[in-house]
């Protein structure tokens, strides 16, 4: 049996800009650029990366919110890069996302019962008496009372807000759900109360789950696999122990050294990362980090590193790592 529940093989997202004052041409943002990934039925991949890498856009095109530009996504064996509206409607069901605001992903206009209802009603799914028990056992399952449901979205706490949207999610039983930043909002201890939650879901109902973040520190203890993110490309990718233990990558080394350690006697090197993440207007040409790399070379600035698997799994895009052959 084939336990990959999602596959995307070049996926790429580009955004034509308008001509500006000083150019007749238009410019193209390379939001995502040639991302291939699988994702296994129970599992959790993180991806993190600084601010405006493609994270949110990647997990939009991967459920056709945004059209991507090309590549093939597919679902529990079926492609949905090409199915139609009519189609895609019907595979709505098996994917579904939990947004990064809790508070304007919720209609405001509708109360939580009717919220967790429009998704059985638009699949037509069940008796009325089925969705009523359906609407109540999500409910019951993100941790909150029934008294809830008559309620409005901005009568909640942000916790609370995305429990709602967590539910939201679930109501439909998907076996994929896009977790866009869910607790980048939400104070830490409140944080650790959705990520257990996410977690025990990922357990009792054996979901799949794409873990969108900029904190590596948050998907150390969520994720199976965790693919760090650099203007649009995957440029690392191995299993989370693996990869939190020996990043190979300069980029992943420097997002782990400013993960902050609550041991006053551990002596972390810092590794500094100069400048801001260029555009994606005008990327670098060969390796996009290199500005920003200490270790860049002059190839580095001239020819562009494939993302290559090493014989643990491990998957990175560097010159300065070049991958042993996998036999």
């Amino acid at each position: 049996m084939n336990d990959v529940l999602l596959e995307i093989k070049g996926l790429t997202k580009h955004f034509q800009t308008g001509k500006s004052l000083f150019s007749q041409s238009h410019a193209v943002c390379k939001a995502v650029d040639d991302v291939s990934f699988q994702i296994h039925r129970g599992k959790t991949l993180g991806l993190v990366g600084e601010s405006g890498c493609g994270k949110s856009t990647l997990g939009r095109c991967i459920l056709r919110l945004i059209e991507p530009s090309s590549g093939d996504i597919t679902i529990s064996g079926q492609d949905i890069s090409r199915m139609n509206a009519h189609q895609l409607k019907s595979m709505r069901k098996e994917m579904q996302m939990i947004f990064q605001d809790p508070f304007a992903s919720l209609n405001p206009r509708m109360t939580i019962h009717d919220i967790l209802r429009e998704p059985l009603d638009i699949h037509k799914i069940g008796t009325v008496a089925q969705r009523e028990a359906k609407i109540a056992e999500v409910i019951h399952t993100v941790g909150l009372r029934p008294q809830v449901l008559n309620r409005y979205p901005h009568e909640f706490s942000g916790g609370q807000r995305q429990r709602v949207g967590i539910a939201r999610a679930l109501v439909l039983e998907p076996k994929l759900i896009i977790a866009d930043e869910p607790v980048s909002a939400l104070d830490v201890s409140v944080q650790a109360q959705v990520l257990n939650l996410i977690a025990e879901l990922q357990e009792s109902r054996g979901i799949s789950f794409l873990f969108i973040a900029h904190d590596l520190a948050v998907v150390q203890h969520t994720c199976d696999e965790v693919g760090v993110m650099y203007l649009g490309k995957i440029v690392e990718k191995a299993p989370a122990e693996i990869l939190y233990r020996q990043p190979k990558h300069p980029y992943t080394q420097a997002l782990l050294s400013a993960v902050p350690v609550p041991d006053p006697t551990r002596n972390t090197e810092h590794v500094p990362l100069a400048g801001d993440i260029p555009s994606p207007l005008n990327p670098p040409s060969g390796c996009t980090f290199h500005p920003r790399c200490k270790h860049a070379t002059a190839l580095c600035s001239r020819k562009v590193p494939t993302l290559e698997q090493s014989q643990d799994g491990h998957w990175v895009a560097c010159h300065l790592h070049p991958a042993n052959p996998v036999s």
